[in-house]
């Protein structure tokens, strides 16, 4: 039977690896970051029930790591891609790491004697992280690594670490994959709210982004769980929620709905209220959008505590009281009325776009864009995963915004579409014998 590569290990490509492997498929799991998990790992809880997200992720992440048919390859993106479906070889480049994968146990000795100190991509730039580090406690390979960049060679890490496992020198490493099939997901990465200038991000530092909150609110977070103002670390009176700040947006050419946003902001306000009734909060929307399974009756439990909707698009972020507050104005469209704010903390809810390296990786497997960067795929009523090249099958955020529970049923459907082209490819290997 054919081995088949997942590209991209969040949610939708851990599924997908372990169906495929629970078949007894070989899969080959690639991903760029040093850990499997993708941005479901960042998260606090999960909508509509409000279940932690990493004890949903967690166990998947585990049964991945112990699948004797799934073989993870972390610090790794995909190079070339050549062959046709059955016959596949592909190419993934492995960046240095700088540990001795097999000597180091992710003690964690040499992060705690580590003196730099640098921005944390995982905790959205809310915490930081050392130079040599796991990105989060839960990481899958349970393994350090050395940001060299960043590194000082001061030597301590060497010292600290009782296996030796800490390499001075490392470098890029190549290897090709045989495969029947390729499954590309690979996920998203969410909008630059530099772009919106009105709205003051990184103006004002307490104008901070969906995705800053929800490290704030994870109890494993920088914060502790602890909602603060980045200004002075206080507790705010008030915080309002910006809808489609980089979403239905056609001057910055993001016409599409992000899908996630207004839930997400439901979430975390209803959390904050349920945790702190004495906050005030707000959401402004254009519309709100509760499609899924339940999420219409999430929303009126919002409504239910405190949680207040104002149909409306706030104007330009302002400066109040000598410049440690902020002040803007914004007109209910339902009311004609015009209301002038002065919130503690404002949440931009940044929509979803394409990762950076998506346009790179279709051109290297030879398949079309839409016009907004997702991965084309056929997209019919009976095939929602194929694309138009044979053997190659996009789940997830890679096509267009998704939710966690269609990201999964995408990466499900991909996995089986996968299966056939081994079967395919194993029986034609017997019929050529």
């Amino acid at each position: 039977m054919g081995d088949v590569v997942v590209i991209g290990a969040g949610v939708s490509g851990i599924q997908a690896a372990l169906d495929l492997a629970n078949h007894g498929v070989v899969v080959h799991l690639v991903e760029r970051e040093p850990t499997i998990g993708g941005h479901m790992a960042q998260l606090d809880k999960t909508f509509p029930t409000n279940d932690c997200s990493m004890c949903i992720l967690s166990p998947k992440m585990v049964d991945v790591q112990r699948h004797p048919n799934i073989h993870i390859h972390t610090l790794c993106e995909v190079e070339n891609v050549k062959g046709e479906a059955g016959h596949f070889q592909v190419t993934i480049k492995e960046h240095p790491r700088y540990i001795d994968m097999d000597a180091c146990t992710g003690c964690g000795d040499c992060i705690q004697i580590c003196p730099v100190e640098v921005y944390n991509r995982f905790d959205a730039g809310v915490g930081v992280r050392k130079a040599i580090y796991k990105p989060h406690p839960q990481a899958v390979p349970d393994r350090v690594v050395k940001d060299t960049e960043h590194c000082i060679e001061c030597g301590l890490c060497y010292d600290a670490c009782g296996p030796q496992a800490i390499l001075h020198e490392d470098a890029e490493k190549e290897s090709v994959i045989e495969a029947a099939s390729i499954i590309v997901t690979t996920g998203y990465e969410v909008f630059d709210a530099r772009k919106k200038t009105p709205l003051g991000y990184l103006k004002f530092p307490d104008v901070v982004t969906s995705l800053e909150l929800e490290r704030m609110i994870n109890a494993s977070g920088p914060t502790g769980g602890k909602i603060r103002r980045l200004s002075d670390g206080k507790e705010p009176e008030s915080i309002v929620f910006i809808q489609c700040v980089g979403s239905r947006d056609i001057p910055q050419k993001r016409p599409y709905c992000s899908c996630v946003c207004c839930m997400q902001a439901m979430k975390n306000a209803l959390l904050i209220r349920e945790k702190h009734p004495e906050i005030e909060v707000t959401i402004f929307y254009m519309d709100v959008r509760a499609y899924g399974k339940g999420y219409e009756e999430y929303y009126e439990r919002a409504k239910s505590v405190g949680v207040k909707f104002l149909r409306g698009m706030p104007s330009d972020m302002q400066a109040d009281n000598n410049g440690s507050g902020i002040r803007f104005q914004v007109e209910n469209t339902e009311t004609g009325e015009v209301t002038v704010l002065r919130p503690g903390l404002v949440v931009l809810s940044v929509g979803i776009q394409p990762t950076d390296a998506t346009a790179r990786l279709a051109a290297q497997l030879g398949l079309p864009l839409e016009e907004t960067g997702f991965i084309r795929s056929v997209h019919d009523a009976m095939d929602t995963v194929g694309t138009m090249r044979p053997g190659i099958y996009v789940a997830g955020s890679a096509i267009a915004p998704k939710d966690i529970p269609d990201s999964v049923a995408s990466g499900e459907s991909a996995a089986m579409r996968a299966f056939i082209d081994t079967k395919k490819a194993t029986t034609s290997g017997m019929r050529s014998r």
